[in-house]
């Protein structure tokens, strides 16, 4: 299936790579034996099963694999009925009129959260209309097979955000049960408000009864092992560590940060904007064994041990991971649009979210002239400011952002803090690790500078919304004051301190930094806990469930509540500091 992006698929294999150097396909790994790859071998898996259902994600491409298995059975001169559920389901007429209400209408970026069931996307002959008598192998297939009602053994094709939304790109697919491809912006608004939350529900309702999952993201060439082997890899996390699999886009004021120090990225692309080092909604997690790699979604993750991954904060978060990590590298590049984010009530009475996009800026990298926009300035007059902007979008005019906002010096390892309805923006040359609550869309841009973004387009600006949400007492001192985390050390030891970075009262997540020569042993005290390498070369992880794990400057990590306890013992020549986040426990 085709796809539009440079970036590459996870590989069958794992490749030998430089141990010292960040890994791009970092993978958990399994007994022996447990990956199989290839269509073949997966339809000899099911054996003489005379009831078949291939079920999965919105994305997967059911051309490729009901061809597969008609091949496969017509080859062994095995009589059947392949049953495509997608003859099933409403008119797109009706499924758009359907899921129109959590669309937006004519905004370009946003929606509402469905509440929408797959169930709703069928016609009532599908749950009673498919024959289970007879003597012939039965196989049905499509996003919703197992609604069908007939028992036999359950597939499941997974497919990578990722790499779906790269097939979006190229217009490949469609968004579920709609008949024609979108423009890319709209069909990634429909996936994100509509499809991802319908077929993750299903997911979750299929997690204990699936036969084998199948990593479909490479054409023709399937990874695949049993759900019982998934299930158990899935426990195992849950009680040692976990580290997703990042991907990286490059973006109209993207860097050369992540490109010059990351040396396994194609440097094909004109600049890294975005690195998703653990943007959950988005992520997925690699499985090896004996050298063999699939990747599984994230929510796979949280639907089986949400309670042993967040331990407290669960009964709050259910299934949403919480605290996102991520990069913006804008070395060599611009400055990110002017912008904020909503309110928790807005969050939730427009968007349907449970709590909002509350951030902090840690500044990894640097330069002399670095800096962040943060706060408004003393004098400032909402009006004007209004009028300026407006101004400027009828006049297609710069403006003087500094007259309205301040722009800060960056200090290496310095916390800026960006609770919601708070101006900001990163400039030039910084390497931000962000480190936000996990919603990770709702971005309204201001001001961005009179830019187009990559493919020659304006890029979106959402002032009115802005307006409906800006803080204008986060001014002049009360920036300094309140929105500059003041380093405090909380202990110390023979060769290490941790020291507090506080956030302010509206982050529900605590962020610390472990600085060490030889090892600190942490523990977990009831929270998941994030957490980076920001200076050094590399460390070891040990915990009881996962034994000892190599992790390297700028990877992404979590050790599950579950875990206990965990000892970070340090690899490199100079001293390491690593940066921890993870919920209040007065937030739970």
């Amino acid at each position: 299936m085709n796809r539009l992006s440079n970036q590459p698929q996870v590989p069958i294999q794992k490749q030998k790579k430089d141990s010292g150097s960040y890994d791009i396909f970092p993978a958990f790994e399994l007994q022996p034996g447990k990956i199989k790859t290839g269509y073949e071998d997966l339809f000899d898996m099911l054996g003489t099963s005379d009831k078949i259902i291939l079920d999965g994600y919105v994305g997967v491409d059911w051309s490729e694999i009901s061809a597969a298995i008609s091949e496969y059975l017509a080859q062994r001169g095995m009589e059947f009925r392949l049953i495509n559920c997608a003859d099933y389901y409403k008119s797109a007429d009706e499924i758009e009129k359907l899921t129109a209400p959590f669309l937006g209408g004519d905004d370009p970026v946003f929606g509402k959260k469905t509440d929408l069931v797959l169930q709703d996307y069928f016609r009532s002959s599908f749950f009673s209309e498919v024959d289970q008598s007879g003597h012939l192998t039965t196989i049905v297939y499509g996003c919703g097979a197992s609604l069908c009602g007939i028992e036999g053994r359950l597939v499941y094709f997974d497919l990578p955000k990722n790499e779906l939304q790269y097939r979006m790109r190229a217009g490949s697919i469609t968004n579920l049960a709609i008949d024609e491809a979108k423009e890319p912006k709209q069909a990634y608004k429909h996936f994100f408000f509509v499809d991802w939350l319908i077929c993750n529900k299903e997911k979750k309702r299929l997690l204990a009864q699936i036969d084998i999952i199948v990593d479909q993201q490479r054409s023709n060439s399937p990874s695949w092992m049993s759900g019982e082997v998934l299930r158990v890899g899935l426990d195992a996390m849950s009680e040692s560590y976990f580290r997703v699999r990042p991907w990286f886009e490059p973006g109209v004021w993207g860097g050369q940060w992540l490109s010059k120090n990351i040396p396994d990225l194609p440097q094909n692309e004109p600049n890294y904007a975005w690195s998703f080092e653990m943007i959950v909604p988005e992520n997925g997690l690699i499985f090896s064994s004996s050298g063999m790699l699939l990747e599984a979604s994230f929510d796979w993750l949280m639907y089986r041990a949400g309670d042993k991954v967040l331990g407290k904060a669960y009964n709050r978060f259910g299934d949403d991971f919480p605290i996102r990590f991520d990069f913006l590298d804008t070395f060599g590049g611009d400055n990110l649009s002017v912008q904020c984010h909503p309110t928790t009530v807005y969050a939730k009475e427009h968007f349907g979210e449970n709590f909002t996009q509350d951030e902090t800026y840690y500044i990894l990298d640097t330069t002399p002239e670095s800096h962040v926009y943060l706060g408004f300035q003393e004098n400032i007059d909402p009006k004007e400011f209004r009028q300026e902007l407006e101004n400027s979008v009828v006049s297609q005019s710069t403006i003087n952002v500094e007259r309205f906002v301040q722009k800060l010096p960056s200090e290496k390892h310095g916390l800026y803090l960006i609770p919601n309805g708070t101006i900001h923006c990163s400039g030039t040359d910084n390497l931000v690790l962000e480190i936000s609550a996990t919603p990770y869309i709702y971005t309204f841009k201001i001001y961005d500078w009179q830019r187009l973004d990559l493919n020659g387009e304006p890029r979106p600006l959402n002032v009115d919304r802005a307006f409906e949400n800006l803080d204008f007492s986060r001014k002049g001192q009360v920036v300094q004051d309140t929105l500059i985390s003041k380093p405090e050390v909380l202990e110390t030891g023979d060769d290490w301190e941790k020291i507090l970075l506080p956030t302010h009262s509206d982050h529900f997540y605590e962020v610390v930094r472990y600085e060490f020569d030889s090892e600190v042993i942490i523990s977990t005290t009831g929270q998941c806990h994030l957490l980076m390498l920001v200076e050094g070369e590399s460390l070891e992880l040990h915990t009881s469930g996962g034994g000892n794990v190599k992790f390297h400057f700028a990877e992404t990590f979590a050790v599950p509540a579950a875990t206990g306890s965990y000892r970070l013992k340090n690899l490199g020549s100079m001293r390491a500091q690593v940066a921890i986040a993870y919920v209040k426990d007065s937030a739970c």
